[in-house]
């Protein structure tokens, strides 16, 4: 599927892209108005140690553990002296605990040492942070910062954005880098953060990874995957 995707998006030149990818969006928009982040959280620093222990896991998950992960250590300081394996029990059920807990802790510790507690709102100051790639940094700067500075490639807009034909240059879902690009190309920059909410919604909910519902999409007409 995916080769056949990729050969018909690199016959359309970007103004063609950008324009059936407008017809996209506002198809989106009808059907999730209300699209946002799955990922619950009430600070920057919540935000961005949800998006950390989403990697591998699904959202659902996070959101049951990151309130009993706040309630006992609410800040960035609180975190960085937690002891690992109060921690580790805590975020489990997310998978690569072991892990995550090493990145989150790092994370913590330089965010109370070198930002005075407060998790920074630039892309270059957020990458440097243990755990954290473009992914993570542009969920938290364009829903808790408003800044759009890029595009949020998760796999669900992986799939997506290969399956509609809005990604050029990389044959499969798995090179966010290259998706990335070929998105922030085609969609207005004001709408970077919320394409990134409508296509995680309407790949959980109708073009799933195994089945995509392709008879009840409303997308089909302007999709070249359908079938």
């Amino acid at each position: 599927m995916a080769k056949a995707e990729t050969a018909k998006s690199t016959r359309e030149s970007v103004a063609t892209r950008k324009e059936r990818c407008g017809k996209i969006a506002r198809g989106l928009k009808k059907l999730y108005p209300d699209a946002e982040c799955a990922l619950k959280h009430g600070s920057a620093l919540q935000l961005l140690i949800a998006t950390i222990l989403s990697a591998q896991s699904t959202d659902e998950t996070v959101n049951k553990v990151t309130p009993v992960l706040f309630g006992k250590y609410p800040t960035a300081a609180d975190l960085a002296a937690a002891d690992p394996s109060d921690v580790e029990e805590i975020i489990h059920s997310t998978g690569f605990f072991r892990q995550k807990t090493r990145s989150v802790q790092k994370t913590s510790a330089a965010i109370a040492e070198k930002h005075g507690g407060q998790v920074p709102d630039t892309m270059d100051e957020l990458v440097e942070l243990a755990g954290v790639a473009r992914k993570t940094a542009n969920v938290v700067l364009g829903t808790w910062f408003g800044k759009n500075e890029g595009v949020v490639v998760d796999t669900h807009i992986g799939r997506l954005s290969t399956r509609l034909g809005l990604t050029w240059r990389s044959r499969d879902s798995k090179d966010a880098v290259k998706i990335e690009k070929d998105l922030m190309e085609i969609v207005p920059r004001k709408d970077w953060t919320n394409f990134g909410h409508l296509l995680i919604w309407h790949g959980r909910k109708v073009c799933s990874a195994r089945k995509p519902n392709c008879d009840e999409c409303t997308l089909a007409k302007h999709c070249p995957s359908v079938g």
